[in-house]
């Protein structure tokens, strides 16, 4: 199999790293109790006055997800804002995953709370440079995870999540190569697990990559009780650590299923501890590092998602030929079974 994958150093060291840190803890310690009681009940009001849904990735800051009418990853919530019967969509998360919920949802008003969310991952890959590889490889098929603008959607055959990223590839005809865009190191997963030759987009999250071999032994050795479970966004060699790789849906359904009492250190972005937590609070979890905080993924405040409402901003609009070609790959990944 051809997975021509590059290792990675840990994208978090010296300086930077103490800077980071101390952002993790700015952007994940809260507001004070009755500050955001009294947000939420604006937020409240407003949500009824403009007939809308909030909707919070798992990575969000605490607050901003137990505000929300609903909480999970991307597509989780994409689809649930595609059921809702409410008109306005207010997106808590990064621009591509509003996009996302605008390609399922072209009857609605979709706001994402701050313009300026994206997400690194996202930005490697353009429009542009998926047809230019399709023209260096004319027989592969590409997949694109949905960590993708709408634009790259909509160049591809096939989607997937880090959920179905392994099925989506062996989906795909074993005569074929595939183009894997844009993370690497899911790719490189998913295609050891199907046995299928990858072409890996030059691509990562730099939260995920950047959690090291190190980390986990240092978190192992502080919580040598504890079961290590990560997101296949991680480097090879850190899931090779691991007791379970799974995406944040995923995370939630193991921890749930395993008995009181039982330790996880948690390799993905801090903010789904406060879940993880809140749902098992007869479990433990420990960060398998202090700087797995996505810096985008905490801007969105409570005082941000009520400007949003009020002043109906900002709106993500897609191109028709851009969302319905986007819409066919996602929808050839909800028919693999």
């Amino acid at each position: 199999m051809d997975c021509p994958i590059g290792l990675q150093n840990g994208m978090c060291k010296g300086m930077q790293r103490q800077k980071e840190k101390s952002m993790s803890k700015s952007m994940m310690s809260g507001q004070k109790t009755g500050d955001v009681d009294k947000r939420i009940r604006q937020i409240g009001a407003l949500r009824r006055q403009m007939n809308a849904v909030i909707l919070a990735h798992n990575y969000q800051r605490p607050e901003v997800q137990d505000m929300a009418d609903y909480t999970g990853d991307s597509l989780e919530l994409s689809r649930i804002a595609a059921r809702s019967k409410e008109r306005v969509i207010v997106f808590c998360g990064v621009r591509f995953m509003a996009e996302t919920a605008a390609i399922l949802c072209p009857e609605k008003t979709v706001l994402l709370p701050v313009l300026d969310a994206g997400c690194p991952l996202a930005d490697t890959a353009t429009a542009e440079q998926v047809r230019q590889m399709r023209a260096q490889h004319p027989d592969a098929v590409v997949v694109a995870y949905v960590n993708t603008s709408a634009e790259v959607k909509a160049e591809s055959d096939i989607c997937c999540t880090s959920a179905n990223a392994v099925e989506v590839v062996h989906s795909v005809d074993a005569r074929r190569p595939v183009i894997f865009v844009s993370d690497r190191n899911l790719g490189h997963y998913a295609g050891r697990m199907a046995r299928r030759r990858m072409i890996l987009w030059d691509g990562s999250c730099p939260t995920h990559a950047g959690l090291s071999v190190a980390d986990i032994r240092q978190a192992k050795k502080e919580h040598s009780e504890a079961k290590v479970i990560a997101h296949p966004e991680c480097l090879p060699e850190v899931l090779e650590l691991t007791d379970r790789v799974a995406g944040t849906a995923g995370m939630l359904a193991h921890a749930a299923e395993e008995p009181p009492g039982t330790a996880f250190i948690v390799g993905t972005d801090i903010g789904l501890i406060h879940r993880l937590q809140k749902e098992n609070p007869d479990k433990t979890f420990y960060p398998a590092s202090d700087y797995l905080v996505c810096p985008t993924m905490k801007l969105t405040t409570l005082e941000g998602v009520a400007h949003s409402l009020v002043r109906m901003e900002h709106v993500i609009t897609l191109k028709e030929s851009v969302r319905a070609r986007a819409q066919a790959a996602l929808d050839a990944m909800l028919a693999v079974r």
